[in-house]
This record gives C-alpha cells, sequence and structure tokens, in this order.
C-alpha cells in the first residue's frame, strides 16, 4: 500500500481524539523512557551510579573527578538523569545526589542491579540495520555480531542465576544440594561464560563440572578463570548439542536461559533426556512467558521480551537456520517440548527473586 493511500484511509476512518492523544502522550513517555535507560546503561558501564551513591551531594566536576570522567561529558548526563528522575538536584548549592531507594536498584553493591539489565538496550541497538535486513531477506544474525553479548549476559545471570544458586534454585530438589555435596556428575548446556558452573565446582568440590557452549571466546574466558581459582572439577568444551550427542552420561543437566536460543531446541532437548542417569534430574530457567501474545499484555516485561526475542534470541537461532522458536515461546510450549523430549515429571517453579523466568524441574 502506497503512503497517499494508507494516509487517506486514515482519515477515512472515524478516529476518538481522546484515544489518539492518551497514544501520543504514552509513546512520548516511552521515546524519555527508552532515553532514560540508554544513559543508565552508560551510568553503569562508567560506574558513575557507584561513584554518586558513595559521594553523597556533589557538583558535576566533583563526580567527574572521583569517577575520573571528563566533567563536560558526566554534566550532561546528569542533565538526563534530573530530567528523568533518577538523579535529584539541589538548584541553590548545584550539587547532585543520587536518593538511596534509587541507588538500591542502580549500583553493583544492589541485589538487583536494573542498571544490568539496561544495557541490552545498546546491545541490541547496535544490530538494528542487520535485524532489519533479516525482516527483508529472512534469516538471522549470528552470536558473534554482538557486542559484548556475552559480557553483559554474564553480568545478568550472576544475579538471577549465580547468587540465587544456593538459597533459591537448586534447593528447588531437595536431593540436589546433598547429591553435589557427595559428588555428582553436572552438565551446564549454553554456559557462557561459565559463572554458575565456577560457583557450584568452587562450593562442591567432590562433584565434576562440564561447560558447553557454541562461543570458543566465552568458554576460553571461562577457562581462564577457572584455572585461576585452581578448581580442577570444572572443564568447558565448544559442542553444539543439537548437532551431537553428549559425550557420557550426567546426573544433573541444567541450562540457564539457553535452551530458546538453540537452533534446534528439541533435539537438544532429547539428547539431554538421553544424557541423564536414571535418577538424573535436568533443571531449566526460561522466560516467564505465555505462548499466545494476548495473553502477556498484563505483562509489564513483555514488549522488553519481544524484543529482546526478534533482536537476538530468534535470530541467533534463525541464523543457524534454526527453529526460531523466540525467548517468549512461553510456557505452552516449554511443557510440550519437554515431554516430546521424554521427560515425565514436570515441576515448573516461580521464584521471588527473578520475575523474569521460570525454573523447571524435570525427570525422565
Amino acid at each position: 500500500m502506497k503512503p497517499t493511500e494508507i494516509a487517506k484511509r486514515i482519515r477515512t476512518r472515524p478516529l476518538d481524539p481522546k484515544r489518539q492523544a492518551a497514544f501520543a502522550e504514552r509513546h512520548m513517555e516511552r521515546l524519555g523512557g527508552a532515553a532514560v535507560l540508554l544513559m543508565t546503561s552508560i551510568g553503569h558501564r562508567t560506574g558513575l551510579f557507584d561513584a554518586l551513591s558513595a559521594a553523597g551531594p556533589v557538583t558535576s566536576a566533583e563526580l567527574a573527578a572521583r569517577a575520573g570522567l571528563d566533567e563536560r561529558y558526566v554534566r550532561e548526563w546528569l542533565g538526563a538523569m534530573v530530567s528523568g528522575g533518577v538523579v535529584e538536584l539541589d538548584a541553590q548549592t548545584r550539587r547532585y545526589e543520587l536518593p538511596p531507594e534509587h541507588a538500591a536498584w542502580l549500583t553493583r553493591w544492589a541485589p538487583q542491579n536494573l542498571a544490568t539489565s539496561a544495557q541490552w538496550i545498546a546491545v541490541l541497538g547496535a544490530v538494528e540495520s542487520r535485524i532489519v535486513d533479516c525482516f527483508v531477506h529472512g534469516g538471522g544474525v549470528a552470536y558473534d555480531e554482538y557486542e559484548r553479548f556475552h559480557e553483559v549476559m554474564a553480568e545478568e545471570s550472576a544475579q538471577s542465576v549465580v547468587a540465587a544458586l544456593d538459597e533459591h534454585i537448586l534447593p528447588l530438589d531437595p536431593e540436589l544440594v546433598p547429591r553435589l555435596t557427595q559428588g555428582m556428575d553436572v552438565l551446564d548446556v549454553g554456559c557462557g561464560s561459565g559463572r554458575a558452573l565456577l560457583h557450584m565446582a568452587k562450593r562442591y568440590p567432590s562433584s565434576r563440572f562440564l561447560g558447553v557452549d557454541l562461543s570458543g571466546d566465552a568458554l576460553a574466558a571461562a577457562s581462564r578463570e577457572a584455572a585461576r581459582q585452581g578448581l580442577d572439577n570444572l572443564h568447558f568444551e565448544v559442542l553444539d548439542v543439537g548437532a551431537r550427542e553428549l559425550p557420557r552420561r550426567f546426573d544433573l543437566v541444567t541450562a540457564f536461559d539457553a535452551i530458546h536460543d538453540q537452533a534446534r531446541p528439541d533435539l537438544v532437548l532429547e539428547r539431554i533426556a538421553r544424557a541423564l542417569d536414571p535418577g538424573g534430574v535436568f533443571l531449566m530457567q526460561e522466560i516467564r512467558a505465555e505462548t499466545a501474545h494476548e495473553h502477556n499484555t498484563a505483562n509489564p516485561l513483555a514488549p522488553f521480551l519481544y524484543t529482546i526475542s526478534c533482536m537476538h534470541c530468534m535470530s541467533v537461532s534463525l541464523s543457524q537456520g534454526g527453529m526460531g522458536l523466540g525467548a517468549a515461546w512461553g510456557r505452552d510450549l516449554c511443557a510440550e517440548y519437554l515431554e516430546r523430549a521424554g521427560f515425565r515429571r514436570i515441576v515448573r517453579h516461580e521464584l521471588e527473586h527473578d520475575p523474569m523466568n521460570d525454573y523447571y524441574i524435570a525427570r525422565r
């Protein structure tokens, strides 16, 4: 349809002026919110939130000196943060302050640092032109085209997975911690930089851990860290589980936010099921969403999840000639694929610390 035809169609349809104005106002708010998120990412990466929280009320020059940054850029960043309601300014003294209630969500010592997730706006924006090309021609964008993906993913994992492993995630199955203490063979599929495995290998020295991923660079970094910590019970291997059978049997297989990215999630789940020893456990973290679009409209995070999916999760799968299920494949498909893979005892858990993910405990 030509632009002139579209304009004519809009003019001939009756418009609700109040609805039109409300949508425009809401979308303008979204534009400002997106800008705040982009600047939040910069504040996180440069350490400005940490410096501002530690310093108390400061001038832009004092903050720049404390953070070791250029004052002119810091001053403009502060303008975005003040107008966005993140940082407060005393107009008389020209001193800026990060309220403690905001610092509790934006600093590196916060239990849940929302600034970490803000980094995805820039990471995904960097491949926008490639995604637009995929809209026209199909296909996808490969993992190695996403700058800083594994770095940002490792930060996310440290908050949602690693920090919660001991208290929330592993106790979902009461047998896991005693068995890990005694000694288990553990596999992590799509381990990335290996943050979860590094934590478990150190905490459970009698168990043996293997991490597999498609990214050689991420695994090289994980191997260096394991060597630095002297963890001889932890190893990493480049492996596409959708293309090859797993090398041996395991007592526990984990997959944290990884299955939906695979080219063939169905084959990956089947091979995981076959690789489990009798009595073995599969622990899977997946995005909390419903399969049907209309059932996600009440979820305030749904637009973010679909955007992450469209611009990364779905695309990296399609780049491998895969199924492109996407991050928001949803609970119905998760259950269906687990059952088709041979799992019969499947329990889904929601954890209070993690509003974005579900956790599945599955046995054959």
